[in-house]
């Protein structure tokens, strides 16, 4: 009996010591990673609700990594505006997203965006350079005014997420056991005033 008491200790701190070798490349990066909405603000032009918001993209080791090997990341930008309720869940009026592909061409030694919305492209000869146009939204419209009724309450709240799921499929069972590939945004909210 106290052999195999002895047996299932050794296996379980065995196992422990696995699971922590296995952990310790990513505790091994001090880097921080992640992304994070800084700033937004909402202003009344015209007929509409503009929202401008600057956002900073910390890639992770492993995420430059698989842009380096030429790994497309696919980025959504969502973008709602709520109307705020006493007594009901809150009412969303703008459920958008700006969709993002960007990709390291190796052979050109640029990195190539395009917003997946407009089929637009831009080519940058820097990682820094590719983040900042993603990172930068300016004049989106979240709300026409008439649909604005004083007294109630409205935010526009705005979540970046990576889309693991358009990784390459041998690399997303890595994406989600691996921490370095968590780098969405909570979502960030803003009120909406007049």
């Amino acid at each position: 009996m106290r052999a195999s008491a002895s047996h299932k200790s050794s296996l379980c701190r065995s196992l422990l010591c696995c699971f922590l070798l296995w952990l310790l490349p990513t505790l091994s990066h001090a880097d921080t990673f992640g992304v994070v909405v800084k700033n937004a603000e909402i202003a009344l032009k015209g007929d509409s609700y503009l929202l401008s918001a600057d956002i900073n993209f910390q890639l992770s080791a492993r995420a430059k990594e698989a842009l380096q090997n030429g790994v497309p990341l696919f980025w959504d930008i969502h973008i709602k505006t709520l109307q705020h309720r006493d007594y009901f869940w809150d009412s969303t009026l703008v459920n958008a997203a700006i969709r993002y592909r960007i990709q390291y061409h190796a052979l050109l030694n640029m990195y190539r965006v395009r917003n997946e919305g407009s089929r637009d492209v831009y080519n940058f000869s820097t990682l820094s350079a590719a983040l900042d146009l993603m990172s930068t939204i300016r004049d989106f419209r979240v709300m026409d005014k008439t649909f604005y009724v004083p007294g109630k309450r409205y935010s526009v709240g705005i979540k970046v997420t990576l889309d693991r799921d358009a990784l390459p499929l041998p690399l997303r069972p890595v994406a989600y056991a691996n921490p370095q590939w968590y780098l969405s945004s909570d979502w960030t909210l803003w009120p909406l005033t007049k």
